[in-house]
Protein backbone atom coordinates (compact mmCIF):
# COMPACT_ATOMS: atom_id res chain seq x y z
CA UNK A 1 0.00 0.00 0.00
CA UNK A 2 1.21 3.35 -0.96
CA UNK A 3 0.32 6.29 1.74
CA UNK A 4 0.58 9.83 1.80
CA UNK A 5 0.45 12.05 5.07
CA UNK A 6 -0.65 15.66 4.86
CA UNK A 7 -0.08 17.98 8.26
CA UNK A 8 -1.34 21.30 8.87
CA UNK A 9 0.46 23.23 11.68
CA UNK A 10 -2.47 26.10 11.96
CA UNK A 11 -3.13 28.86 14.28
CA UNK A 12 -5.45 26.80 16.70
CA UNK A 13 -4.29 23.14 16.15
CA UNK A 14 -2.63 20.68 14.24
CA UNK A 15 -4.49 18.30 11.81
CA UNK A 16 -3.06 14.96 9.54
CA UNK A 17 -4.57 13.10 7.28
CA UNK A 18 -3.70 9.97 5.08
CA UNK A 19 -4.53 9.51 1.88
CA UNK A 20 -4.47 6.40 -0.41
CA UNK A 21 -3.30 6.78 -4.19
CA UNK A 22 -6.80 7.42 -5.65
CA UNK A 23 -6.86 10.54 -2.74
CA UNK A 24 -8.85 8.70 -0.43
CA UNK A 25 -8.67 9.53 3.42
CA UNK A 26 -8.32 6.82 5.48
CA UNK A 27 -7.88 8.84 8.80
CA UNK A 28 -7.52 11.88 10.13
CA UNK A 29 -6.63 13.46 13.62
CA UNK A 30 -6.21 16.67 15.24
CA UNK A 31 -4.83 18.25 18.53
CA UNK A 32 -4.87 21.97 19.66
CA UNK A 33 -2.90 24.18 21.40
CA UNK A 34 -2.82 28.33 22.78
CA UNK A 35 -2.15 30.93 21.68
CA UNK A 36 -0.40 33.57 23.80
CA UNK A 37 -1.46 37.40 23.68
CA UNK A 38 1.36 39.02 26.26
CA UNK A 39 0.61 42.06 25.09
CA UNK A 40 -2.50 43.62 22.79
CA UNK A 41 -2.27 43.19 19.32
CA UNK A 42 0.81 40.77 19.90
CA UNK A 43 0.41 37.12 19.25
CA UNK A 44 2.71 33.99 19.65
CA UNK A 45 3.09 30.75 20.62
CA UNK A 46 5.67 27.95 21.38
CA UNK A 47 7.03 25.98 18.55
CA UNK A 48 7.22 22.76 21.04
CA UNK A 49 3.59 22.67 20.78
CA UNK A 50 3.32 22.04 17.28
CA UNK A 51 6.02 19.33 17.21
CA UNK A 52 3.90 17.55 20.39
CA UNK A 53 0.83 18.21 18.15
CA UNK A 54 2.51 17.14 14.87
CA UNK A 55 3.76 13.25 16.72
CA UNK A 56 0.38 12.82 18.57
CA UNK A 57 -1.63 13.60 15.26
CA UNK A 58 0.39 11.07 13.39
CA UNK A 59 0.86 8.21 15.49
CA UNK A 60 -3.27 8.31 16.08
CA UNK A 61 -3.50 8.32 11.80
CA UNK A 62 -1.48 5.59 11.66
CA UNK A 63 -3.27 4.15 14.48
CA UNK A 64 -6.46 4.53 13.14
CA UNK A 65 -5.87 3.61 9.54
CA UNK A 66 -4.55 0.34 10.78
CA UNK A 67 -1.01 1.67 8.78
CA UNK A 68 2.05 -0.37 8.41
CA UNK A 69 5.41 1.84 9.06
CA UNK A 70 6.61 1.13 5.46
CA UNK A 71 3.25 2.06 4.06
CA UNK A 72 3.68 5.93 4.41
CA UNK A 73 5.64 6.84 1.73
CA UNK A 74 5.66 10.46 1.65
CA UNK A 75 4.42 13.33 4.00
CA UNK A 76 3.37 17.03 2.87
CA UNK A 77 3.69 19.77 5.21
CA UNK A 78 1.25 22.80 5.53
CA UNK A 79 1.04 25.73 8.33
CA UNK A 80 0.34 29.31 9.25
CA UNK A 81 1.98 31.94 7.34
CA UNK A 82 4.27 34.21 7.98
CA UNK A 83 5.49 32.81 11.50
CA UNK A 84 9.31 33.63 13.03
CA UNK A 85 10.79 30.88 14.76
CA UNK A 86 14.13 32.05 15.41
CA UNK A 87 16.68 29.48 16.10
CA UNK A 88 20.21 29.57 18.38
CA UNK A 89 23.24 27.66 16.92
CA UNK A 90 22.30 24.72 18.37
CA UNK A 91 18.90 24.69 17.54
CA UNK A 92 17.28 25.76 20.36
CA UNK A 93 14.10 28.23 20.12
CA UNK A 94 15.59 31.83 21.04
CA UNK A 95 12.18 32.83 22.15
CA UNK A 96 8.32 32.17 21.56
CA UNK A 97 7.56 32.43 17.51
CA UNK A 98 5.82 36.03 16.72
CA UNK A 99 2.67 34.93 14.47
CA UNK A 100 1.18 36.13 10.59
CA UNK A 101 -1.47 38.17 12.99
CA UNK A 102 0.74 39.57 15.48
CA UNK A 103 0.47 43.63 14.73
CA UNK A 104 4.23 45.11 17.08
CA UNK A 105 5.95 45.54 13.26
CA UNK A 106 4.28 48.81 12.72
CA UNK A 107 7.71 50.68 12.94
CA UNK A 108 9.64 48.10 11.04
CA UNK A 109 7.53 47.59 8.23
CA UNK A 110 7.95 51.45 7.77
CA UNK A 111 11.87 51.18 8.09
CA UNK A 112 11.88 48.43 5.47
CA UNK A 113 10.10 50.56 2.81
CA UNK A 114 12.41 53.40 3.23
CA UNK A 115 15.76 51.17 3.34
CA UNK A 116 14.05 49.76 0.26
CA UNK A 117 13.63 52.81 -1.51
CA UNK A 118 10.10 53.48 -1.07
CA UNK A 119 6.84 51.29 -1.14
CA UNK A 120 7.07 51.28 -4.95
CA UNK A 121 10.41 49.78 -5.27
CA UNK A 122 9.73 47.31 -2.26
CA UNK A 123 6.71 46.06 -4.44
CA UNK A 124 9.70 45.53 -7.40
CA UNK A 125 11.72 43.49 -5.74
CA UNK A 126 9.26 41.66 -3.59
CA UNK A 127 6.09 41.42 -5.13
CA UNK A 128 4.36 43.04 -2.09
CA UNK A 129 4.55 45.87 0.10
CA UNK A 130 6.04 45.47 4.33
CA UNK A 131 2.52 44.30 6.16
CA UNK A 132 2.87 43.52 9.68
CA UNK A 133 2.38 40.08 9.63
CA UNK A 134 4.56 39.35 7.40
CA UNK A 135 8.24 37.76 8.38
CA UNK A 136 10.76 40.75 7.20
CA UNK A 137 9.38 42.98 10.19
CA UNK A 138 9.63 40.64 12.76
CA UNK A 139 13.48 39.75 11.77
CA UNK A 140 13.82 43.45 12.36
CA UNK A 141 12.04 43.81 15.56
CA UNK A 142 14.20 41.20 17.18
CA UNK A 143 17.30 43.22 16.15
CA UNK A 144 15.63 46.47 17.16
CA UNK A 145 14.17 45.35 20.41
CA UNK A 146 16.00 42.22 21.64
CA UNK A 147 19.75 42.41 20.48
CA UNK A 148 20.85 39.95 22.47
CA UNK A 149 18.17 37.67 20.78
CA UNK A 150 19.03 38.57 17.15
CA UNK A 151 22.39 38.26 18.29
CA UNK A 152 22.24 34.48 19.04
CA UNK A 153 19.88 34.20 16.24
CA UNK A 154 21.67 31.84 13.45
CA UNK A 155 18.53 30.78 11.65
CA UNK A 156 14.90 31.86 11.08
CA UNK A 157 12.33 29.42 10.13
CA UNK A 158 8.36 29.40 9.10
CA UNK A 159 5.99 27.26 11.28
CA UNK A 160 5.83 24.30 8.89
CA UNK A 161 9.87 24.72 8.21
CA UNK A 162 10.57 24.28 12.09
CA UNK A 163 8.47 20.23 11.78
CA UNK A 164 10.43 20.01 9.02
CA UNK A 165 13.95 20.58 10.69
CA UNK A 166 12.43 18.16 13.56
CA UNK A 167 11.65 15.35 11.19
CA UNK A 168 14.45 15.61 8.48
CA UNK A 169 17.38 17.75 9.83
CA UNK A 170 17.08 20.26 7.03
CA UNK A 171 16.95 23.53 6.54
CA UNK A 172 14.13 23.93 3.72
CA UNK A 173 10.89 25.83 2.85
CA UNK A 174 9.06 25.84 -0.35
CA UNK A 175 8.10 28.92 -2.64
CA UNK A 176 4.95 29.92 -1.57
CA UNK A 177 5.50 30.06 2.53
CA UNK A 178 8.52 31.98 1.65
CA UNK A 179 6.79 34.18 -0.73
CA UNK A 180 5.33 35.55 2.61
CA UNK A 181 8.46 36.29 4.38
CA UNK A 182 8.28 39.29 2.00
CA UNK A 183 12.11 38.19 1.44
CA UNK A 184 11.81 36.33 -1.80
CA UNK A 185 11.83 37.92 -5.16
CA UNK A 186 8.50 36.48 -6.36
CA UNK A 187 9.11 36.50 -9.72
CA UNK A 188 12.70 34.44 -9.87
CA UNK A 189 11.65 32.10 -6.97
CA UNK A 190 14.91 32.76 -5.20
CA UNK A 191 15.76 34.64 -1.88
CA UNK A 192 16.16 38.20 -2.66
CA UNK A 193 19.79 39.42 -2.73
CA UNK A 194 18.98 43.00 -2.94
CA UNK A 195 16.73 43.45 -0.71
CA UNK A 196 18.45 41.50 2.18
CA UNK A 197 21.13 43.51 1.55
CA UNK A 198 19.63 46.64 1.86
CA UNK A 199 18.00 45.34 5.47
CA UNK A 200 21.87 44.02 6.05
CA UNK A 201 20.59 40.53 6.77
CA UNK A 202 22.51 37.80 5.80
CA UNK A 203 21.23 35.27 3.37
CA UNK A 204 22.63 32.48 5.79
CA UNK A 205 19.49 33.23 7.94
CA UNK A 206 16.97 31.63 6.22
CA UNK A 207 16.34 28.13 4.90
CA UNK A 208 16.50 26.59 0.96
CA UNK A 209 14.06 27.29 -0.93
CA UNK A 210 12.62 24.49 -3.36
CA UNK A 211 9.18 23.63 -5.32
CA UNK A 212 6.24 22.45 -3.49
CA UNK A 213 6.37 19.06 -4.80
CA UNK A 214 9.97 18.48 -4.47
CA UNK A 215 11.56 16.72 -1.97
CA UNK A 216 13.41 17.95 0.90
CA UNK A 217 14.95 15.45 2.87
CA UNK A 218 13.95 11.48 4.37
CA UNK A 219 12.66 11.55 8.03
CA UNK A 220 16.03 10.91 10.22
CA UNK A 221 15.71 7.59 12.54
CA UNK A 222 14.95 9.39 15.78
CA UNK A 223 12.31 11.19 14.22
CA UNK A 224 10.65 7.90 12.30
CA UNK A 225 11.26 6.13 15.29
CA UNK A 226 8.98 8.49 17.52
CA UNK A 227 6.45 8.79 14.74
CA UNK A 228 5.95 5.27 14.10
CA UNK A 229 7.29 5.20 10.49
CA UNK A 230 10.68 4.25 8.46
CA UNK A 231 13.74 6.36 7.26
CA UNK A 232 12.51 5.96 3.51
CA UNK A 233 9.67 8.35 4.14
CA UNK A 234 10.12 11.47 2.28
CA UNK A 235 8.73 14.72 2.78
CA UNK A 236 8.33 17.40 0.07
CA UNK A 237 8.46 21.26 -0.51
CA UNK A 238 5.00 21.63 1.31
CA UNK A 239 3.37 24.67 0.71
CA UNK A 240 1.63 27.80 2.93
CA UNK A 241 -1.59 27.31 4.46
CA UNK A 242 -3.52 29.38 1.54
CA UNK A 243 -1.51 27.95 -1.06
CA UNK A 244 -2.04 24.48 0.34
CA UNK A 245 -6.04 24.85 0.48
CA UNK A 246 -6.12 26.18 -2.98
CA UNK A 247 -4.78 22.84 -4.03
CA UNK A 248 -6.82 21.08 -1.72
CA UNK A 249 -9.87 22.67 -3.82
CA UNK A 250 -8.68 22.10 -6.82
CA UNK A 251 -7.67 26.13 -7.81
CA UNK A 252 -4.82 25.03 -9.90
CA UNK A 253 -6.05 27.09 -12.95
CA UNK A 254 -7.35 30.37 -13.87
CA UNK A 255 -10.87 31.20 -13.21
CA UNK A 256 -11.43 29.05 -10.17
CA UNK A 257 -11.64 31.55 -6.85
CA UNK A 258 -11.12 30.06 -3.51
CA UNK A 259 -13.25 31.42 -0.49
CA UNK A 260 -12.04 30.32 2.93
CA UNK A 261 -13.35 31.12 6.05
CA UNK A 262 -11.53 29.95 8.88
CA UNK A 263 -9.51 32.31 11.80
CA UNK A 264 -8.79 34.55 8.91
CA UNK A 265 -10.58 34.85 5.19
CA UNK A 266 -8.44 34.21 2.55
CA UNK A 267 -9.95 35.01 -1.32
CA UNK A 268 -7.38 32.84 -3.55
CA UNK A 269 -6.81 33.19 -7.44
CA UNK A 270 -4.85 31.17 -9.53
CA UNK A 271 -2.69 32.84 -12.10
CA UNK A 272 0.10 31.47 -15.01
CA UNK A 273 1.42 34.72 -15.16
CA UNK A 274 2.92 36.77 -12.24
CA UNK A 275 0.13 39.78 -11.85
CA UNK A 276 0.57 41.96 -9.18
CA UNK A 277 -1.61 45.09 -7.85
CA UNK A 278 0.38 48.41 -8.10
CA UNK A 279 -1.11 49.76 -4.50
CA UNK A 280 0.26 46.57 -3.09
CA UNK A 281 -3.56 46.17 -1.66
CA UNK A 282 -3.47 42.17 -3.25
CA UNK A 283 -0.80 39.76 -2.15
CA UNK A 284 1.11 38.31 -5.09
CA UNK A 285 3.10 35.11 -4.07
CA UNK A 286 4.31 31.66 -5.83
CA UNK A 287 1.76 28.92 -6.17
CA UNK A 288 2.11 25.45 -5.08
CA UNK A 289 2.02 24.80 -8.71
CA UNK A 290 5.40 25.16 -10.42
CA UNK A 291 6.36 28.17 -12.51
CA UNK A 292 2.85 29.55 -11.34
CA UNK A 293 1.85 32.17 -9.29
CA UNK A 294 -1.90 33.26 -7.05
CA UNK A 295 -3.04 36.77 -5.57
CA UNK A 296 -4.70 36.89 -2.25
CA UNK A 297 -6.20 38.71 -0.04
CA UNK A 298 -6.49 38.14 3.62
CA UNK A 299 -8.79 39.20 6.05
CA UNK A 300 -7.16 38.74 9.57
CA UNK A 301 -10.61 38.04 11.33
CA UNK A 302 -12.78 36.28 9.73
CA UNK A 303 -14.17 33.10 11.19
CA UNK A 304 -11.97 34.36 14.33
CA UNK A 305 -14.82 37.09 14.73
CA UNK A 306 -18.19 34.68 15.12
CA UNK A 307 -15.59 32.67 17.46
CA UNK A 308 -14.86 35.83 19.43
CA UNK A 309 -18.63 36.93 19.43
CA UNK A 310 -19.31 32.90 20.63
CA UNK A 311 -16.55 32.61 23.32
CA UNK A 312 -16.79 36.62 24.50
CA UNK A 313 -20.80 37.27 24.91
CA UNK A 314 -22.53 34.31 24.00
CA UNK A 315 -20.39 31.96 26.35
CA UNK A 316 -23.66 30.15 28.21
CA UNK A 317 -25.37 29.70 24.89
CA UNK A 318 -26.36 25.96 23.91
CA UNK A 319 -24.64 24.60 27.04
CA UNK A 320 -27.87 23.44 28.99
CA UNK A 321 -29.16 21.78 25.73
CA UNK A 322 -26.25 20.39 24.74
CA UNK A 323 -26.34 22.16 20.85
CA UNK A 324 -23.87 24.03 19.08
CA UNK A 325 -23.86 27.23 19.54
CA UNK A 326 -22.58 27.79 16.16
CA UNK A 327 -25.87 26.51 15.01
CA UNK A 328 -27.79 28.01 17.21
CA UNK A 329 -26.48 31.69 16.10
CA UNK A 330 -27.05 30.90 12.98
CA UNK A 331 -30.47 29.70 12.81
CA UNK A 332 -31.24 32.72 14.41
CA UNK A 333 -28.97 35.40 12.25
CA UNK A 334 -31.06 33.17 9.53
CA UNK A 335 -34.51 34.81 10.58
CA UNK A 336 -33.28 38.25 9.82
CA UNK A 337 -33.38 40.22 6.88
CA UNK A 338 -30.51 40.32 4.43
CA UNK A 339 -28.73 43.56 5.46
CA UNK A 340 -29.28 43.16 9.33
CA UNK A 341 -31.92 45.57 9.22
CA UNK A 342 -29.25 48.77 9.04
CA UNK A 343 -26.44 47.27 11.19
CA UNK A 344 -23.17 47.11 10.32
CA UNK A 345 -20.08 45.08 11.35
CA UNK A 346 -16.23 46.04 10.38
CA UNK A 347 -13.79 42.73 11.41
CA UNK A 348 -11.08 44.45 12.15
CA UNK A 349 -10.52 42.96 15.76
CA UNK A 350 -7.09 42.46 14.87
CA UNK A 351 -5.95 45.32 12.55
CA UNK A 352 -6.84 44.45 8.88
CA UNK A 353 -4.48 43.37 6.04
CA UNK A 354 -6.45 43.47 2.90
CA UNK A 355 -7.06 45.91 1.39
CA UNK A 356 -6.36 48.42 4.13
CA UNK A 357 -2.53 47.26 5.78
CA UNK A 358 -3.75 49.21 8.89
CA UNK A 359 -2.74 47.32 12.21
CA UNK A 360 -4.48 50.23 13.67
CA UNK A 361 -7.66 49.32 12.54
CA UNK A 362 -10.71 48.01 15.25
CA UNK A 363 -13.67 45.97 15.16
CA UNK A 364 -16.79 48.05 15.60
CA UNK A 365 -20.56 47.34 15.83
CA UNK A 366 -22.08 50.58 13.54
CA UNK A 367 -25.93 51.35 13.40
CA UNK A 368 -27.34 49.55 16.71
CA UNK A 369 -30.94 50.14 17.88
CA UNK A 370 -32.93 48.96 20.19
CA UNK A 371 -34.45 46.82 17.44
CA UNK A 372 -31.67 44.78 16.85
CA UNK A 373 -31.13 41.57 19.15
CA UNK A 374 -28.30 38.82 19.24
CA UNK A 375 -29.76 37.35 15.86
CA UNK A 376 -28.91 40.62 14.20
CA UNK A 377 -25.89 40.62 15.41
CA UNK A 378 -24.10 37.34 14.58
CA UNK A 379 -25.65 37.99 11.33
CA UNK A 380 -23.82 41.42 10.93
CA UNK A 381 -20.76 39.36 11.68
CA UNK A 382 -21.22 37.43 9.18
CA UNK A 383 -22.14 39.85 6.72
CA UNK A 384 -19.18 42.14 7.49
CA UNK A 385 -16.41 39.27 7.13
CA UNK A 386 -18.00 38.42 3.69
CA UNK A 387 -18.12 42.08 2.83
CA UNK A 388 -14.45 42.50 3.72
CA UNK A 389 -13.87 39.73 1.69
CA UNK A 390 -15.53 41.00 -1.42
CA UNK A 391 -12.99 44.02 -1.02
CA UNK A 392 -10.37 41.26 -2.37
CA UNK A 393 -12.63 40.70 -5.16
CA UNK A 394 -13.43 43.75 -6.22
CA UNK A 395 -9.80 44.42 -6.76
CA UNK A 396 -9.24 41.52 -8.61
CA UNK A 397 -11.74 42.33 -10.96
CA UNK A 398 -10.76 45.76 -11.48
CA UNK A 399 -7.55 44.03 -12.05
CA UNK A 400 -9.45 41.91 -14.87
CA UNK A 401 -8.68 38.90 -13.36
CA UNK A 402 -11.64 36.43 -14.91
CA UNK A 403 -13.72 34.78 -11.88
CA UNK A 404 -16.02 32.50 -12.99
CA UNK A 405 -16.41 30.42 -9.68
CA UNK A 406 -15.70 30.69 -6.51
CA UNK A 407 -14.90 27.68 -4.14
CA UNK A 408 -15.61 27.13 -0.28
CA UNK A 409 -13.37 26.01 2.11
CA UNK A 410 -13.34 26.04 5.90
CA UNK A 411 -16.01 26.80 8.44
CA UNK A 412 -17.64 29.15 5.98
CA UNK A 413 -18.05 26.42 3.65
CA UNK A 414 -20.17 23.97 6.23
CA UNK A 415 -22.29 26.33 7.01
CA UNK A 416 -25.17 26.06 4.42
CA UNK A 417 -26.03 29.76 5.64
CA UNK A 418 -22.93 31.21 4.98
CA UNK A 419 -22.09 29.01 1.57
CA UNK A 420 -25.63 31.31 0.39
CA UNK A 421 -24.09 34.12 2.71
CA UNK A 422 -21.31 34.33 0.07
CA UNK A 423 -23.03 33.75 -3.19
CA UNK A 424 -25.14 36.58 -2.60
CA UNK A 425 -22.43 38.73 -1.16
CA UNK A 426 -20.37 38.00 -4.13
CA UNK A 427 -22.92 37.79 -6.71
CA UNK A 428 -21.28 34.73 -8.08
CA UNK A 429 -22.10 30.71 -7.53
CA UNK A 430 -19.92 29.16 -4.61
CA UNK A 431 -19.18 25.18 -4.71
CA UNK A 432 -17.88 23.10 -2.20
CA UNK A 433 -15.87 19.80 -3.06
CA UNK A 434 -15.95 16.13 -1.39
CA UNK A 435 -13.05 16.60 0.39
CA UNK A 436 -13.20 19.79 3.35
CA UNK A 437 -9.78 19.04 5.02
CA UNK A 438 -7.85 21.89 2.81
CA UNK A 439 -4.51 22.60 3.76
CA UNK A 440 -3.76 19.07 5.01
CA UNK A 441 -5.05 17.52 2.05
CA UNK A 442 -3.95 19.72 -0.76
CA UNK A 443 -0.39 18.85 1.10
CA UNK A 444 -0.96 15.11 0.84
CA UNK A 445 -1.50 15.67 -2.83
CA UNK A 446 1.53 17.39 -3.10
CA UNK A 447 3.20 14.35 -1.39
CA UNK A 448 1.58 12.22 -3.27
CA UNK A 449 2.90 13.98 -6.54
CA UNK A 450 6.82 13.74 -4.69
CA UNK A 451 6.18 10.21 -4.52
CA UNK A 452 5.86 9.89 -8.12
CA UNK A 453 2.29 8.88 -8.07
CA UNK A 454 0.84 11.45 -10.31
CA UNK A 455 3.25 14.02 -12.59
CA UNK A 456 2.40 16.65 -11.33
CA UNK A 457 -0.04 18.83 -9.03
CA UNK A 458 -2.63 19.34 -12.14
CA UNK A 459 -2.81 15.77 -12.32
CA UNK A 460 -3.33 14.93 -8.73
CA UNK A 461 -6.04 17.33 -8.20
CA UNK A 462 -8.19 16.40 -11.61
CA UNK A 463 -7.61 12.72 -10.33
CA UNK A 464 -8.89 13.26 -6.80
CA UNK A 465 -11.04 16.25 -6.80
CA UNK A 466 -14.55 16.09 -7.28
CA UNK A 467 -17.66 18.92 -6.66
CA UNK A 468 -19.96 18.23 -3.59
CA UNK A 469 -22.45 21.26 -3.58
CA UNK A 470 -23.68 24.35 -5.41
CA UNK A 471 -25.21 27.38 -4.46
CA UNK A 472 -26.45 30.48 -6.52
CA UNK A 473 -27.17 33.84 -5.29
CA UNK A 474 -30.54 35.13 -4.89
CA UNK A 475 -31.20 37.85 -6.63
CA UNK A 476 -33.36 39.62 -3.99
CA UNK A 477 -30.55 39.13 -1.60
CA UNK A 478 -27.66 39.95 -4.14
CA UNK A 479 -29.27 43.57 -4.91
CA UNK A 480 -29.73 44.25 -1.16
CA UNK A 481 -25.90 43.42 -0.49
CA UNK A 482 -24.78 45.68 -3.69
CA UNK A 483 -27.09 48.82 -2.35
CA UNK A 484 -25.21 47.97 0.70
CA UNK A 485 -21.52 47.47 -0.28
CA UNK A 486 -20.81 50.76 -0.55
CA UNK A 487 -21.31 51.69 2.79
CA UNK A 488 -19.45 49.40 4.23
CA UNK A 489 -16.47 50.36 2.65
CA UNK A 490 -17.11 53.90 3.99
CA UNK A 491 -17.67 53.01 7.27
CA UNK A 492 -13.74 52.69 7.26
CA UNK A 493 -13.18 55.41 5.90
CA UNK A 494 -14.82 57.64 8.04
CA UNK A 495 -13.75 56.14 11.28
CA UNK A 496 -9.71 55.54 10.31
CA UNK A 497 -8.60 58.44 11.96
CA UNK A 498 -10.27 57.30 14.69
CA UNK A 499 -8.99 54.14 15.12
CA UNK A 500 -5.55 55.70 15.23
CA UNK A 501 -6.25 58.28 17.68
CA UNK A 502 -7.90 55.32 19.56
CA UNK A 503 -4.99 53.63 20.00
CA UNK A 504 -2.99 56.67 20.98
CA UNK A 505 -4.90 56.55 23.54
CA UNK A 506 -4.27 53.70 24.96
CA UNK A 507 -0.59 53.66 24.61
Amino acid sequence: MSVFLGIDIGTSGTKTLAINEAGKILAEASSSYPLYHPRPLWSEQDPEDWWKATVKTVRAVIRKAGLKPDDVKSIGLSGQMHGSVFLDANDQVVRPALLWNDQRTAAECEEIESLAGGRRKLIEMVANPALTGFTAPKILWLRNNEPRNFDRTRKVLLPKDDVRRRLTGEYATDVSDASGMLLLDVKRRSWSKKLLSRLQLDSELLARCYESEEVTGTLTRAAAQKLGLTTECVVVGGAGDCAAGAVGTGVVRPGVLSSSIGTSGVMFVHSNEMQVDPEGRLHTFCHAVRGAWHMMGVNLTAGGSLQWFVESLCAELGKSGGKDPYDLLTREAARVPAGSEGLYFLPYLAGERTPHADPAARGSLIGLTLKHGRGHIARAIMEGVTYAMRDSLEILQQMGVPVRQVRASGGGARSKFWRQLQADVFGKKVVTIQAEQGPAYGVALLAAVGAGAFKNVREACGATIRMASETAAVRSSRSAYNRRFPMYQQLYQSLKGDFQRIGELED
